[in-house]
């Protein structure tokens, strides 16, 4: 086992991979994070993740690629910004932060675990874009509430 910077490095070329199985692909776009919010609509239901799905096994594991593979992204398109982390932290891969060049932080790690406890509400790819966008010249991709309609019934919102 690497640093942390490494391992995040590491499992964010991996998830991409195991994402590719699933025929999602995930190419460090912001508009591919609405791949990553179909893969938890797919994998998982009501804060849990289904049984023989993807994140059935590794669970842990799996969340922190995910969310080297969100952080790895805004970094890419964010000019400017880092990650940091604490290899001698306890809670380091939970805890590890991605800075901005005006000072915000953030913590994907923590918003991938928010978004597989509380379902598409805390969409990923609505949160990566809105954190985005004063650094960015991207669009708000319309497509992605297409992407999500079909996974919500209707008796949900009653």
């Amino acid at each position: 086992m690497g640093t942390l910077r490494e391992d995040i490095d590491n499992q964010s070329d991996w998830i991409v991979k195991a994402f590719a199985e699933d025929k999602l692909k995930l190419d460090y776009s912001l508009k591919s994070l609405i791949a990553v919010d179909q893969f938890f609509l797919r994998h998982t239901s009501d804060g849990k993740a289904k049984s023989g799905g993807r994140l059935a096994k590794n669970l842990g594991d799996i969340i922190f690629s995910i969310g080297a593979y969100v952080g790895n992204t805004i970094i890419r398109n964010v000019p400017g910004a880092i990650w940091e982390t604490d290899d001698d932290a306890p809670d380091g891969e939970i805890n590890v932060a991605v800075k901005f060049p005006d000072g915000t932080v953030i913590w994907p790690m923590q918003r991938v675990m928010k978004r597989f406890k509380n379902g598409i509400e805390d969409s990923v790819y609505v949160y990566g874009y809105e954190i985005t966008k004063d650094f960015t010249k991207e669009e708000f991709d319309p497509g992605y509430w297409k992407s999500i309609k079909e996974s919500k019934s209707w008796w949900k919102f009653w």
